[in-house]
């Protein structure tokens, strides 16, 4: 599907919940949301109900004058994860969604051939999984285990593309575009020579999908079992982080009552000092390649017209790249020196 079929296919933009009715062809916005979250989004998003097509339409409207060939999906349910993590502002929702486009285009390592099925060797190993309750917030728990990773079997990459499946599954639903989520990072076990996958170059990536190149909220990022060595990794990933991003970080160490304080006991297995049995990662790894399908028709909206280049979709960091050049230079060395 190219971006210029799509924007010929657009309605007026003209701002009514009627104007869905112009388009036949793309599935019509229902919304789920509980009366409860409506009003949470109405809050803390800036969402109005009685404008949320009319906001829909003008982003699209956006999109096809600014990045006809962007090749896009641009349905409305898709578009209104961006307007929601941006909290509908237009020209930021745009800029997020073109951001995503990018990340996918630059890192083909990480997006070629991206679905369930290819990565099912990561989620066996239970590097990446979502615990089976929410938080007191109505926020899914990622948990991530680099100690479940073993180099020689794949390289980091991998780790990277389950944890982005992860979080496109989770992002379809709508309760997650409000409430956002919340990420358990256990660093048990993790060594120097692991650590060393996680340069500058892939915590840069990294860290520009999560911060700009994706429709998700993160909430909170606790960290447990960290060894001396994540003050080095640390040192890689925050000249990169917001400081709204860097306050939301919370270091644990071994300190389980620590992790109470953030995340109750009865969401937690009791590898965490939790209450709700043991970690079982079968059930989210079963969900998630039961998605396949839902993988295969999304991503393939994704793609990039064969009529334009990938330099008409992509944000210029020229300006960002200089900035980063003497920070970088830094960071190996102090990756060894906190071991």
């Amino acid at each position: 599907m190219s971006g210029d079929s799509d924007c010929t296919r657009t309605s007026p933009s003209v701002g009514s919940p009627s104007d869905n009715e112009f388009l036949p062809d793309r599935p019509r916005y229902v919304c789920s949301l509980s009366p409860d979250l409506i009003a949470k989004a109405r809050e803390e998003l800036q969402e109005k109900p009685e404008w949320r097509l009319r906001d829909v339409q003008a982003l699209r409207d956006m999109v096809c004058k600014d990045y006809p060939t962007l090749g896009t999906c641009l349905d409305d349910a898709f578009l209104l994860r961006f307007l929601r993590a941006r909290k509908f502002d237009y020209d930021r929702a745009l800029q997020l969604l073109v951001n995503y486009h990018s990340c996918r285009r630059s890192w083909p390592e990480v997006f070629n051939n991206l679905k369930p099925s290819a990565i099912k060797a990561v989620l066996a190993s239970g590097f990446v999984t979502v615990l089976p309750h929410l938080d007191t917030e109505g926020r899914h728990v990622v948990c991530i285990r680099p100690d479940r990773w073993t180099p020689s079997n794949y390289p980091i990459t991998e780790n990277i593309r389950a944890i982005y499946l992860t979080l496109e599954k989770l992002i379809q639903s709508e309760e997650t575009q409000v409430n956002g989520i919340v990420i358990l990072a256990d660093y048990k076990g993790v060594s120097l020579s692991k650590a060393s996958h996680f340069g500058p170059f892939v915590a840069k990536k990294v860290i520009g999908i999560l911060q700009d190149g994706f429709p998700i909220r993160i909430k909170a990022v606790n960290i447990i079992n960290e060894p001396r060595i994540f003050k080095g990794i640390f040192a890689i990933i925050k000249p990169f982080l917001k400081e709204k991003i860097a306050n939301r970080f919370f270091l644990h160490g071994s300190d389980l009552n620590s992790l109470h304080q953030n995340l109750p006991q009865r969401i937690l297995p009791e590898e965490y000092g939790g209450t709700s049995g043991k970690l079982d990662i079968a059930a989210w790894n079963e969900l998630l390649l039961a998605s396949e399908e839902d993988f295969l028709h999304d991503f393939s909206q994704l793609v990039l017209p064969d009529d334009s280049s990938p330099s008409e979709a992509l944000v210029s960091g020229d300006a960002e790249e200089k900035q980063s050049e003497e920070p970088l230079r830094g960071m190996k060395p102090q990756l060894y020196y906190c071991y």
